[in-house]
């Protein structure tokens, strides 16, 4: 089977409006990508890297090389930091520039995860409208209908719009409990 034909098999698995959604959703993914700025993809691929396996093997052979020639232990070369001062100097500001770097790039993920956060919102919120219209609809054809209803509480409370406010507040309420 070919890389294609598993990527239909798979594609004809789900509907073709999450297909186009997931396919949306990609696009809008290389478009923020595209237009990060110079400084964001710098930070980004940095960020990347100092955080893979390549970044602390290459922090081991450098480090492990200064430390195995400056305490005398490979004889043909001289030490130039016998005290590994330098070393310490070198490593203190490799620190204070890779968490810069690392910051930026968590900085921009925030944003990004902000962004989706609120799309979520916006569409949970959507979805419930739809939900309570949906409801209002089917109670009103069940009552032209004549069909039997559950208790007026339940139907109340299907059929009730939800204010986002009201909920932030009473977790607000909650979590000073």
């Amino acid at each position: 089977m070919t890389s294609a034909q598993a990527n239909q098999d798979s594609r004809d698995e789900i509907s073709r409006p999450l297909a186009r959604n997931i396919d949306e959703l990609m696009r809008r993914r290389q478009r923020e990508q595209d237009s990060q700025g110079f400084a964001d993809k710098v930070a980004a691929a940095i960020a990347t890297f100092t955080g893979s396996i390549w970044s602390l093997l290459a922090h081991a052979v450098v480090f492990g090389t200064w430390i195995i020639v400056n305490t005398g232990a490979f004889l043909p070369f001289p030490p130039w930091d016998p005290t590994l001062v330098m070393l310490a100097m070198v490593a203190s500001v490799e620190a204070i520039f890779l968490t810069t770097f690392v910051l930026m790039n968590q900085r921009r993920q925030a944003r990004l995860e902000d962004d989706r956060a609120e799309l979520t919102l916006q569409m949970s919120l959507l979805a419930e409208q739809e939900t309570t219209h949906v409801g209002e609809l089917v109670l009103a054809i069940a009552r032209q209908l004549g069909a039997e209803l559950p208790p007026q509480t339940e139907i109340n409370e299907l059929t009730k719009n939800v204010a986002p406010e009201a909920v932030l507040d009473e977790i607000a309420r909650k979590r000073t409990e």
